[in-house]
């Protein structure tokens, strides 16, 4: 099986889960690097560069049945490039593209791509969740090249038979998380005063390890073919409640204080960080119905679970 982004975050826990397995792993990076928690004797490092239109997969594809793409150009909240929708477009939908047609020439059966809930948007109303069945309708440059190279896959897939499932996860946490959440970690560890306790919203997340285990269903289960699904773990949480459980988890007081939402989101646009503010004040729910029917999959850590172990494993600035 070939993994793509093998030696990132979720990549990172992939390898590892697939290896308990006894899988032996073929690991497509950028550089040769060392894998924690991974065998050299079931896990092969093929350096392939940078992912785009013309990267060279015959050697990471040779004798391989599955592929896991998770390698990405990732959103990030100040863009540096000068076109950063030509740039997505270039590495998550261009380059997506090739790999796939270079899979079925390759011979592989099928490949499981690794999407973003940022396809169906960017927010919930109170009472929605977003579902399979939705319209499309990604916010932001990150958002539509993910969208535009579901559509190539699916254009490959009726050229060539290739299967190919689509995989939708919410916010990703776990051991080594970076980002907002992180920075959202050491705040509570730090026991600073956060002014979110009057936020009422809900938000899905996903446990790393349950992204890693949904994603080893999609691979092996016939149903899956063809299919798109978006994931979580089921317990859907409130910031301040979130929060919560963090200072618990690592035992410190939660120290949170209410604040008026307008002043919060003033407080955004004055520096900067509107889209934080909003990811924090907002819903964003996900029903992962779908593959829980057609897969019989279940997520086997609970939030409380996937929490504790981030906390254990957090990374300290």
């Amino acid at each position: 099986m070939l993994i793509t982004g093998a030696s990132g975050f979720v990549g990172r826990e992939l390898c590892g889960k697939l290896q308990e397995q006894g899988a032996a792993v073929v690991a497509a990076v950028r550089k040769k690097s060392l894998f924690p928690g991974c065998s050299d004797r079931l896990l092969s490092q093929i350096e392939v560069g940078d992912i785009n239109p013309a990267t060279d997969w015959s050697s990471a594809l040779a004798g391989v049945n599955t592929v896991m793409h998770l390698a990405a150009r990732v959103h990030v909240m100040r863009d540096t490039a000068a076109d950063p929708l030509a740039e997505f477009r270039r590495v998550n939908t261009a380059g997506t593209e090739h790999l796939a047609r270079s899979a079925a020439v390759s011979g592989v059966k099928r490949i499981v791509y690794v999407s973003s809930i940022k396809v169906n948007g960017e927010a919930t109303r109170d009472g929605q969740k977003y579902s399979e069945a939705d319209a499309p309708s990604p916010q932001d440059s990150y958002g539509v090249s993910k969208w535009e190279a579901e559509q190539a896959l699916q254009r490959v897939a009726e050229e060539t038979g290739l299967e190919v499932v689509i995989v939708r996860p919410p916010l990703v946490y776990g051991s080594g998380v970076k980002g907002n959440f992180a920075q959202m970690l050491n705040a509570v560890a730090l026991g600073f005063p956060l002014p979110f306790a009057s936020v009422h919203n809900l938000r899905s997340l996903i446990y790393v390890g349950n992204l890693a285990h949904a994603l080893m269903a999609c691979a092996e289960h016939p149903a899956a073919a063809g299919q798109t699904y978006l994931v979580s773990d089921g317990e859907d949480v409130s910031t301040p409640d979130l929060l919560r459980q963090l200072a618990a988890a690592m035992d410190v007081p939660s120290r949170l204080f209410p604040c008026p939402a307008t002043w919060l989101r003033l407080a955004g646009k004055l520096t900067g960080k509107h889209e934080q503010i909003e990811r924090l004040l907002g819903s964003l729910r996900v029903d992962d119905g779908k593959i829980r029917r057609e897969l019989n999959w279940s997520p086997p850590y609970a939030l409380q679970q996937g929490l504790a172990e981030t906390v254990k494993h957090r990374c300290i600035p």
